[in-house]
């Protein structure tokens, strides 16, 4: 029987975690309202310390206002429980202390019977790690997931939690950007999109942003033409960048609009970044998961140094809309994903079924409780989809060759 839930929000904010959040305590107030719920504050940081906050009944029945905002209001941090190193230097954990012990000791010092976890690949392996432990050393606690990621990235989850929003929110934050196309001559914007390993997201903000062109009208006798507005290149990880090409190509754009702007997923290229730094003898800084940092690394940076000359750019701007996207509150598609799921989740935990609740893209889209086993980040974009092809094509864009994976 359920008593007591704990909740926690870990890895990168997307649109989804309060309103995930105030879902679930929603949900358990509607069919289990004796159940205690405890919320661990900045993810599994505050599991390791034992900080959080009490979900009281003045929580409990304004749970809605949750759904209005972005951001995580119990707080997120990165951390991976295998990294016992890493942790030790955090001073999270004792020197020789086990941190997955750690974690299932406190869980069961807290009194919790199930532990909600809302985070990407890197979270809900780390929960798959938890979880495995508590179940080989017979600590009886369910876990349930919640795939957040507006990489939508999660293998095998069809739609992750908040992608569909930060896809909105950096169209929103195009339309500024590309508006300085002609704050100089032969301008060339580079829009810097997130996605580390899948384009997923800089593909749906370039089609978004593209059908907010359609909805406007365009007085091109007085210099307002969609053709400076447009999008004139897309990069994703997933397909080969041919640079010189590209360049090619764009440089008569250059010349025929007055200026070039890319939508660019920051994991674009990145091997090539990276190599280009190690033969240079330069430290390739990484993440507790060994991810590289990209705000260290400055794609957009690399990939509009490579252009500009190439393009004769007389001005260059290189723009990020990551954290203003996955800050943003979940728009009325993603709320609607986010209460089937939080749903799903409360019944999956008061029957005491483990998994990460999403559709199952390897089991006819069904929406249910996957087992953490299979749950692995790193699912790459299709660039053979319909809408992707038809895109480049409409902007001139070969499709291009599948790059190597990661």
């Amino acid at each position: 029987m359920v008593k007591k839930v704990a909740i926690l929000t870990a890895g990168g904010f997307a649109p989804c975690l309060s309103s995930a959040i105030g879902g679930l305590i929603e949900r358990y107030t509607e069919l289990a309202p004796e159940v205690e719920i405890i919320a661990y504050k900045h993810g599994y940081q505050g599991l390791l310390t034992g900080d959080y906050i009490v979900v009281d009944e003045k929580v409990r029945a304004n749970a809605s206002l949750l759904h209005r905002f972005g951001g995580s209001p119990i707080g997120n941090s990165r951390v991976k429980l295998t990294n016992a190193k890493n942790l030790v230097k955090r001073g999270l954990v004792k020197e020789g202390d086990d941190p997955l012990k750690v974690a299932a000791d406190r869980l069961e010092a807290d009194g919790v019977d199930v532990l909600h976890t809302i985070g990407g690949d890197d979270t809900n392996t780390t929960a798959a790690d938890l979880a495995a432990f508590l179940a080989e050393h017979d600590y009886g606690l369910t876990v349930v997931g919640l795939p957040k990621t507006i990489d939508n990235d999660v293998i095998p989850i069809k739609q992750s939690l908040g992608a569909w929003t930060a896809a909105e929110m950096g169209a929103r934050f195009a339309q500024n950007v590309v508006a300085e196309h002609n704050s100089g001559s032969r301008m060339l914007i580079v829009h810097e999109v997130m996605g580390r390993h899948c384009g997923w997201l800089t593909a749906a903000t370039a089609q978004k942003y593209r059908e907010w062109l359609d909805t406007q009208e365009w007085l091109p006798e007085i210099g307002l033409s969609r053709e400076a507005w447009d999008v004139h290149g897309v990069y994703v990880p997933e397909g080969v960048i041919d640079i010189a090409k590209e360049s090619e190509r764009l440089n008569k754009v250059m010349d025929e609009v007055g200026n070039v702007t890319i939508f660019l997923s920051e994991g674009a290229g990145l091997d090539s970044i990276v190599a280009e730094m190690e033969a240079a003898g330069e430290e390739v800084p990484r993440d507790p998961f060994g991810h590289v940092k990209l705000d260290k690394i400055n794609p957009g940076a690399w990939f509009g140094s490579k252009f500009a000359d190439k393009l004769g750019a007389e001005k260059v701007m290189i723009q990020k809309s990551g954290y203003y996207s996955r800050s943003a509150a979940a728009n009325e598609a993603d709320l609607a994903l986010i209460k089937q799921c939080t749903d799903l989740a409360v019944e999956s935990a008061l029957r005491g079924e483990p998994g990460v609740i999403g559709h199952d893209e390897e089991n006819g889209d069904v929406l249910s409780a996957i087992a953490f086993d299979r749950i692995k980040g790193g699912k790459a974009f299709d660039i053979t989809q319909e809408w992707y092809t038809d895109m480049l094509t409409s902007i001139g864009q070969e499709v291009p060759a599948p790059a190597q994976a990661h």
